[in-house]
């Protein structure tokens, strides 16, 4: 079930001078909303620019009551498109399509869950720590960046008792270097059986080598790609992945459909980082 609704802008929280959270008053598509799905935006109702663009859901924002009230985006400005959603003000209505996607699969064993996260590949994780920590499984978040100016809402994870590892390229807040670095120190470290799954989400080089760890460590890996979509539906076919089909053949599929959530060892690698 998806709807389309002119949702409504509630607030745009200023995060630096690249990033932003847009709120959206949409209970229509909050109370159907599950992690890791998407939904397709348009910032002006003028033709041009005529497709709409993906953003996963950040947040299921609640009124005083409990009840889904609306949805976050977590926003970077690199193009036209999405320089029009960082300036967008209170009052502003914009189209909203979804919820749309296969979401991740819930995971309720002791066992704990892993959530790693490079740059904006953080969205989908506020709304899957909040269905984990409902069910009691204890959190872990590896999350990097270039730099600590571009990690975001670390309050916000500690209060919900995630346990944090911070990576960053220059440096300058956690380990230096990549957030696989700090990944594969706990993996050694950690129990056999744990953690029952390791969610991922973040530049597409970056989830291979996560990939290719969960592998090395016998670990289930969920993904969520950063594909391009033209129009989310799977009209376009501009998201197409390579997945592995019998006898280790590849077939086709579109992540706006059948993604963007997808177990790592279905995913053909080297045909998605060629």
């Amino acid at each position: 079930m998806l709807v389309d609704v002119e949702a409504l802008v509630t607030s745009n929280t200023l995060l630096s001078p690249d990033y932003n959270v847009i709120a959206l008053e949409a209970p229509e598509i909050a109370n159907i909303a599950n992690p890791g799905q998407f939904v397709m935006v348009k910032p002006t109702h003028a033709t041009d620019p005529f497709l709409r663009r993906p953003f996963s859901v950040f947040e299921i924002l609640r009124d005083p009551y409990g009840s889904p009230r609306g949805v976050s985006l977590l926003n970077k400005q690199v193009g036209r498109v999405t320089r029009l959603i960082f300036d967008l003000k209170p009052g502003h209505r914009m189209r909203c399509l979804g919820p749309l996607g296969r979401p991740f699969t819930p995971l309720s064993v002791s066992t704990g869950a892993w959530m790693v996260a490079g740059g904006v590949g953080l969205a989908p994780f506020a709304t899957l720590t909040e269905a984990l920590r409902a069910k009691n499984v204890s959190i872990t978040l590896f999350y990097g960046a270039s730099h600590a100016s571009e990690l975001f809402y670390l309050e916000h994870f500690k209060r919900l008792g995630v346990n944090l590892f911070l990576s960053t390229e220059d440096g300058s807040c956690g380990t230096h270097g990549l957030i696989t670095v700090p990944l594969e120190h706990a993996l050694r470290q950690a129990e056999p059986e744990s953690p029952g799954m390791i969610y991922a989400c973040g530049p597409t080089k970056m989830l291979h080598a996560v990939a290719k760890l969960a592998t090395s460590y016998h670990r289930p890996l969920e993904v969520s790609l950063e594909q391009v979509m033209g129009c989310g539906l799977g009209g376009c076919y501009s998201c197409v992945v390579k997945i592995r089909g019998n006898h280790n053949t590849g077939n086709f599929i579109r992540s706006c459909l059948d993604g963007p959530v997808f177990r790592a060892e279905q995913i053909m690698w080297n045909e998605l980082i060629a």
